[in-house]
C-alpha cells in the first residue's frame, strides 16, 4: 500500500481548494513537512518507486515551477548563462574531479555500458568544468557565470532519508563562476546578496552562517596552501559582508571550504540550504585556463554557489516555515473565487478568465460545495478570496478577503487584479498595500 492510500488520507482531489483540510489535524500543528506536504497534496512517495524518491503532485509541481522560474530569472538578471548537462558521466570524469577517491561512498555504483563504466552524477561541477574547457576563454570574458537547475543522485542510506529534506534524486540550483583570483571575493559576496534577496522573497530567514572547514583524515584533498588561500578569501567575504558566522571543522567539501547558510526544521534539526564555495582544486585537475592580458595561459578560480540549494529541501523548509500558507507568488492557488449563489457563476467564470490573463492561478469554489463560510474556511490557505454577490455582479466589482483575515471594500475587477498581479510578479510577501490590519 502506498502512503497515498494509507488510512486517514483525504481521498478527494489534489488542490488546496479541492478538499477540506480541516482538518489538518493537531499533530500537523508543528508543520512537519513530511506530513503536512502530503495533507496539502504537494508530494508523496510509493514503495514501487523507492525510498528517497518522492514524486510531485499537481499543486507541488506548481510550487516547484514557481520556485525554479524565480531563481532562473534572478540568475539571468545577475549575468548568469544557463546550460544543460547529462545526469550520467564516465567514471573517469569523477576520477579526474576527485569525487571517485573522496566521495564514492555516497555515489551509486557504476553501470557497465559498451565496455565503459558510467555513473549517475553526485554533483554538477565536473560537467561544468568540462563545458568551460570546451571553448577557449579570454580574461575579458571573466567572470563567466554558468548556471543549471540539474539533477544529481546520491546513494543515501535508508535510515537518513526523510520526506523532501534528504532524498536520493536531487534537483539542484547550482552555478559555477570561473573568474580571476582578484574577482573571487566580489563574486562570492554577490552570491550572498542573491541569497539574501531570495530569502526575503521566500519569507524565510537563515538560522546562522557557517564557515565550513576541513577536518582530519583522508576525506579532503591534500593541498594545504590551496586550503589556506580559499579559507582566507571566504573569511574576507564574511567579514566584508558584516555577517556573524561560526567556523565548523569537518564540514567542508572535499575540495574546498564553504560558506553554508543553515536553516532549522520544525523538529529543531539543522541543515544547509544555500552555499558558496571557493575551489582551486578542480580547475587544476581539469587543466582549465584563460588567456590573460599578457597573452599567456592562466588558471581560473571556480566559485561554486547555490542560492536556494536543492528544490526538494527548499520546498520542505517553505512548507514548515509557512505551514502551507505560502507567499502569494508561490501559492498553488492564488485566488479562490466565491460566488454567493449559482446566479453569480457566469461572473465568477469571467473573473477566472481575467485572472488567467493576468497570469494568476485561480479556482472557482462553487456554491454547491457548501455555505460561503464553509468555502472560506476550506480555502483558508489561499492568499486571496474573491467574493461575488448580486451587487458585485451587477457593478462588475469584487469583494476581496485576504488570507490574514482582512476584508477590503468592493473594488473594480481590473483594479483588484492589477494590484494582485503586481504583488505576485514582484515576489512580495505582503498580501496588499494600504489595507488596514
Amino acid at each position: 500500500m502506498s502512503e497515498s492510500e494509507a488510512p486517514g488520507r483525504v481521498p478527494r482531489g489534489f488542490g488546496l481548494c479541492g478538499y477540506s483540510l480541516g482538518a489538518v489535524r493537531e499533530e500537523t500543528a508543528m508543520n512537519d513537512h513530511r506530513k503536512l506536504g502530503r495533507e496539502l497534496g504537494l508530494f508523496d512517495t510509493d514503495p514501487l518507486i523507492g525510498a528517497g524518491l518522492p514524486y510531485w503532485l499537481p499543486d507541488g509541481a506548481v510550487v516547484r515551477h514557481a520556485l525554479e522560474e524565480y531563481i532562473r530569472t534572478a540568475e539571468r538578471e545577475a549575468g548568469y548563462r544557463h546550460v544543460y548537462s547529462p545526469v550520467l558521466g564516465k567514471r573517469e570524469l569523477y576520477e579526474i574531479s576527485g569525487h571517485w577517491s573522496h566521495y564514492s561512498d555516497d555515489m551509486f555504483p557504476p553501470m557497465d555500458l559498451g565496455g565503459e563504466q558510467v555513473v549517475l552524477r553526485p554533483s554538477l561541477c565536473p560537467h561544468h568544468a568540462v563545458i568551460y574547457r570546451s571553448r577557449s576563454h579570454s580574461y575579458r570574458e571573466l567572470p563567466l557565470r554558468m548556471a543549471e537547475l540539474g539533477g544529481m543522485y546520491r546513494s543515501e542510506l535508508s535510515g537518513v532519508l526523510g520526506g523532501l529534506t534528504r532524498v536520493r534524486a536531487i534537483q539542484l540550483n547550482d552555478a559555477h563562476i570561473f573568474c580571476t583570483l582578484d574577482q573571487v571575493a566580489e563574486e562570492a559576496q554577490a552570491a550572498l546578496e542573491m541569497i539574501r534577496r531570495a530569502y526575503a522573497a521566500l519569507g524565510i530567514s537563515p538560522a546562522r552562517y557557517r564557515l565550513s572547514l576541513p577536518g582530519s583524515g583522508g576525506k579532503y584533498v591534500a593541498a594545504p596552501e590551496l586550503w589556506q588561500r580559499s579559507t582566507a578569501l571566504l573569511t574576507e567575504v564574511l567579514e566584508r559582508s558584516g555577517l556573524p558566522y561560526e567556523a565548523a571543522e569537518g564540514e567542508a567539501a572535499f575540495y574546498g571550504p564553504k560558506i553554508d547558510v543553515q536553516v532549522v526544521d520544525s523538529a529543531g534539526r539543522e541543515s544547509t540550504l544555500s552555499t558558496v564555495q571557493v575551489d582551486f582544486h578542480q580547475p587544476e585537475r581539469f587543466g582549465l585556463h584563460y588567456i590573460g592580458a599578457d597573452g599567456a595561459k592562466h588558471r581560473p578560480v571556480m566559485v561554486h554557489r547555490s542560492i536556494i540549494g536543492s528544490v526538494e529541501r527548499a520546498v520542505a523548509h517553505l512548507i514548515e516555515e509557512h505551514g502551507g500558507a505560502f507567499p502569494a507568488w508561490l501559492a498553488p492557488t492564488q485566488v479562490v473565487i466565491l460566488p454567493i449563489s449559482a446566479a453569480e457563476l457566469p461572473n465568477a467564470a469571467q473573473f477566472a478568465g481575467s485572472c488567467a490573463r493576468h497570469g494568476l492561478r485561480a479556482e472557482i469554489a462553487e456554491p454547491e460545495r457548501g455555505s460561503l463560510g464553509a468555502r472560506i474556511r476550506e480555502a483558508r490557505l489561499v492568499p486571496y478570496q474573491a467574493v461575488i454577490g448580486a451587487k458585485e455582479a451587477a457593478d462588475d466589482l469584487v469583494a476581496v478577503r485576504l488570507r490574514d483575515g482582512r476584508r477590503l471594500d468592493p473594488l473594480p475587477v481590473e483594479d483588484v487584479l492589477g494590484r494582485i498581479a503586481a504583488l505576485v510578479s514582484g515576489h512580495r510577501t505582503d498580501l496588499w498595500e494600504g489595507a488596514p490590519r
